[in-house]
Formats: structure tokens, C-alpha cells, sequence
């Protein structure tokens, strides 16, 4: 016996395992065939009925919208006209909002919704947002007080402030007049114009030395300045009644109804008094 017969004996004795309907393996029996083609149908069928039960049972689709309208355009109307608009297009005139705008006047509409040009259905609301208008307020009165303080009243208040200057009686930096007149409604932000005072008006004091008293004391008071003192004083007999010196000097600036005081010549006694 040899021994190589012996190996192919045994290997061929040996079988390879196979799937049954596999290549190489035995065939299917005809019974589980038709098992498998059954039970596929039927898993065909159930998922088609399930479809159709969860599409038109469980969850119907809507029914069609049936006619859209077109959203007008209401923007820049009054609400009357808006109204009779979107009645005319199908459509409802919805919620109205409001807010103050600086240069839209009131009562006029700024937006909406839906915009213009969209579709919507049959009574569909549209909301709109109208103009109050821009914010007024009334001028504060701040006369009487000083420009700086003025000034912060009226910009806090919203209003721009500009300012110009007049000679007063008041002193200087004092605000005297204000326009518009206080408590007038003015459109925010309004400008509102300030009067300040320069103060009294200057005046420059005259060269008086040379004249008489009566002459000094004439120009002084028409240029609003008071004499409050005038003094004798002794020259040798020289200058009587003539202005000798004065204060305040020549030159300086002084505000209407300053003080003046006069030095002059003493003057001889009179001719009656010697007797």
C-alpha cells in the first residue's frame, strides 16, 4: 500500500460544508422557495397599507388654499384709506401699532405686515405701524439765569441752543430774553435761541480837567455818570472853580451810573464877604 494512495484517501473522503441555494451548495427545497416569495408580499403589502393609513387616516394632508391674495401696499395712507384698501383686496386691517417719528407727520402709516406684494388668504390680517408724529415739548423758561446753567436746562431737555449778546441792565452772562417764548410746543430736536446780557453799558470817563465844576458836572451826568463828591482844595489863588483832578482817570471804562468824584481850585471869597 502506498502511502501517498493513503493521504488521497483521506482527502477525498473529506466533504466541504455549503449553504443550501449557495454556489456549490445542495439546492433550496421547492417548498421553502415559496415560503420566502409569500412572505415578501406580504411585507410589500403591509408597508403600502400602512402608508395609505398614515397619509389619509392618521395624518390627512390639508385641503388646498383655495384663492390667494396679493398684499397692497398701505404704506404712507391714513388708516381709512389703508381699511378700505385691504377690505377691497380680500384682506382684514389687523392690529395698529404706534411710535413717534421726527419727520413722518401723524397718523400716517410706516410699515406693515405682511409686505407688499405677498399673497395671503381670504381675511387675512394686516398689521400696520403708524406715525405719532415727532416729539414736542414746551420751552423751558430759564431767564434770569446765567448762560452755563441756561444752557445744560434746554440740551437736556432735547432742545439745540444757540446764543447771542445784548447790552442790559442785567449783568453780565445773565440770560434776558429767550426765544421761542417759554412754554411754546416746539418739534424736538428745536432750537431755541438765547439773549445774554453784556452788562450795563460802557462807558469811557472824559478828560474833565480845565473845565468848571458846572462844566464838568453837565458832561458827567449826560453821559450817565454821578458826581458823588467834589472837593475844595488850595492853589495859591489859581484855578478857582476849575477842575483840578478827578478819579477815575481819563480813559477808563466805567458802567452807566459810576461814581465820579472832583478835586477843584478853591474859590475866592466874594467881594460882599470881605466887608
Amino acid at each position: 500500500m502506498k502511502l501517498g494512495g493513503s493521504l488521497e484517501a483521506r482527502r477525498g473522503g473529506r466533504r466541504s460544508f455549503r449553504l443550501p441555494g449557495t454556489e456549490g451548495g445542495p439546492p433550496l427545497p421547492r417548498f421553502d422557495q415559496q415560503l420566502l416569495i409569500k412572505v415578501g408580499a406580504l411585507v410589500v403589502a403591509g408597508w403600502v397599507v400602512g402608508y395609505v393609513l398614515s397619509t389619509r387616516v392618521l395624518f390627512p394632508a390639508p385641503p388646498p388654499p383655495g384663492d390667494l391674495f396679493e398684499v397692497p401696499d398701505v404704506r404712507g395712507l391714513g388708516l381709512a384709506s389703508a381699511r378700505e384698501m385691504v377690505s377691497g383686496s380680500g384682506l382684514t386691517l389687523g392690529a395698529v401699532d404706534s411710535l413717534l417719528h421726527p419727520s413722518v407727520s401723524g397718523q400716517i402709516i410706516m410699515g406693515q405686515s405682511p409686505l407688499p406684494g405677498q399673497v395671503a388668504r381670504p381675511d387675512t390680517p394686516v398689521r400696520v405701524t403708524i406715525s405719532l408724529g415727532p416729539q414736542r415739548r414746551s420751552v423751558p423758561d430759564v431767564r434770569g439765569l446765567d448762560e452755563d446753567r441756561a444752557r445744560i436746562v434746554l440740551e437736556t431737555s432735547g432742545f439745540l441752543v444757540r446764543s447771542e449778546s445784548a447790552e442790559s441792565e442785567e449783568p453780565r452772562g445773565r440770560v434776558i430774553d429767550v426765544s421761542p417764548t417759554p412754554g411754546e410746543q416746539v418739534v424736538l430736536p428745536g432750537q431755541v435761541r438765547l439773549i445774554v446780557s453784556l452788562g450795563p453799558p460802557v462807558i469811557t470817563m472824559p478828560l474833565v480837567l480845565g473845565l468848571l465844576e458846572e462844566e464838568a458836572t453837565m458832561l458827567l451826568d449826560s453821559l450817565g455818570l454821578v458826581v458823588s463828591e467834589v472837593e475844595e482844595v488850595f492853589r495859591f489863588g489859581r484855578d478857582q472853580g476849575i477842575v483840578v483832578e478827578q478819579e477815575p482817570a481819563s480813559d477808563v471804562e466805567l458802567e452807566r451810573g459810576s461814581a465820579v468824584s472832583l478835586k477843584v481850585g478853591r474859590r475866592g471869597l466874594e467881594r460882599g464877604n470881605n466887608d
